[in-house]
């Protein structure tokens, strides 16, 4: 792999992991009051926003190619549904499965060569993916960095309510 490809690919990942950081800080420095309530009025619940993205991230595992699910029970309620404000998990277990699931994917994510990282992902067949070479792994970490930062401004909204 040449060094420009090694070169894209670091600063990707080195977007992803300071997204995941600042993620991480904002909702560890949330109460769990100011989680449950709507990032603006009628809009989602930050524990709900948060059972997204952790979601989300479960399931590049297996789109990826880098394993099964690590919470196949988040994919229910956070993604086939939007927030019906009826808690099956409490903030306190979502951050944990947020921390589980990042720590799998982090290292996951760091075991993968650029060369690896340009590869098809799970659900592009071999002649599409022959056809259009881009859809391949870090496009797909490139949409999710866009899905969290979006997420992540949103939740944001929560620091300034009362707690």
């Amino acid at each position: 792999m040449d060094t420009s490809a090694n070169l894209m690919v670091k600063l990707v990942l080195d977007n992803w992991f300071g997204a995941i950081k600042r993620t991480d800080t904002l909702i560890h420095s949330l109460t769990d009051e100011q989680l449950l309530q709507e990032t603006a009025p009628g809009r989602n619940r930050g524990s709900y926003l948060l059972g997204h993205l952790t979601a989300v991230h479960d399931a590049m595992l297996p789109l990826l190619g880098l394993g099964d699910t690590l919470h196949p029970e988040l994919l229910e309620q956070y993604i086939k549904n939007a927030d019906s404000k009826t808690d099956h998990h409490t903030p306190a277990q979502l951050r944990q499965y947020w921390s589980e699931v990042n720590e799998v994917i982090t290292a996951k994510f760091n075991a993968l060569t650029a060369d690896e990282w340009l590869q098809k992902h799970t659900s592009v067949s071999a002649e599409d993916f022959a056809k259009e070479p881009h859809r391949n792994r870090l496009n797909v970490l490139l949409s999710r960095f866009g899905h969290l930062e979006y997420h992540r401004g949103q939740i944001a909204y929560l620091k300034g309510k009362a707690d």
